[in-house]
């Protein structure tokens, strides 16, 4: 059996849950200790420019507080950088964002913004010893340029792969599928490190999770749904036993 892909637990949505009333509870940061004791490898937690649900305290907090490795998912913005450099949380994922969205839509487009990407890598790596992952979609022009920036890890946005699953679309979600295969094979033989993640479910995450380059799956929303009925540390064990089988 190759190297099981690590599994990355999204909080966000705790503080979304919290930040709708204000107050203190629900608080992310035991969320974050429930993950470690339910057999999650990392944390992920998106610091976004409005702040609509993880805010600067929490990402203290974790830095401080949590034995997991923190994922800091945020934007190329001198004040994301920054907020990097002071805190240095191990790993750092530049993610695209838009006031107007929900989520994030898609991938990043590091060949169109090599530019404004290039110094951010750079600071992160060289001033924070931080080790830099670019979010991008599953596609070898992506591949490329993220390795010559010098980003360390690429990971791939699944989003698109489980809207197609869901809508019964078969060919297309298969189609999808190959890309992220193609395009994980071709990041590991330029020696960056597979990630994936976004959207995915207990039904569409065994896929993902069997291709032999992927090294870490990162999943916050559904679990955090999944949790209101079964319990937050029941859905991330069950989701770890499917990542074990998809390998078995």
């Amino acid at each position: 059996m190759s190297e099981l892909p690590r599994l990355g637990v999204n909080i966000d949505h705790v503080a979304t849950i919290r930040n709708a009333r204000g107050g203190d509870h629900p608080d992310p940061v035991r969320a974050a200790r429930l993950a470690a004791e339910a057999g999650a490898e990392g944390i992920t937690a998106h610091l976004r420019e409005d702040r609509r649900h993880i805010g600067d305290k929490d990402i203290q907090r974790l830095v401080d507080e949590i034995d997991l490795p923190l994922n800091l998912e945020m934007a190329a913005t001198d004040e994301m950088v920054e907020i990097a450099l002071r805190h240095r949380p191990p790993h750092c994922c530049i993610v695209p964002e838009k006031r107007e969205e929900r989520t994030t839509e898609g991938g990043l487009d590091a060949a169109r913004h090599h530019n404004q990407l290039a110094p951010v890598v750079r600071r992160l790596r060289e001033e924070g010893g931080i080790r830099v992952s670019l979010f991008i979609e599953p596609d070898p022009v992506q591949v490329a340029v993220a390795s010559a920036l010098g980003a360390e890890v690429v990971e791939f946005h699944t989003g698109r792969y489980v809207e197609h699953v869901f809508a019964g679309e078969t060919k297309d979600s298969e189609a999808e599928l190959d890309r992220i295969r193609a395009a994980a094979a071709d990041g590991a033989g330029r020696g960056l490190e597979i990630h994936a993640g976004h959207g995915l479910t207990f039904d569409t995450v065994k896929p993902v999770a069997a291709i032999a380059e992927m090294r870490e799956l990162n999943i916050g929303h559904f679990l955090m749904g999944e949790a209101i009925f079964i319990g937050l540390e029941e859905a991330i064990r069950r989701m770890k036993t499917l990542i074990v089988e998809a390998r078995s």
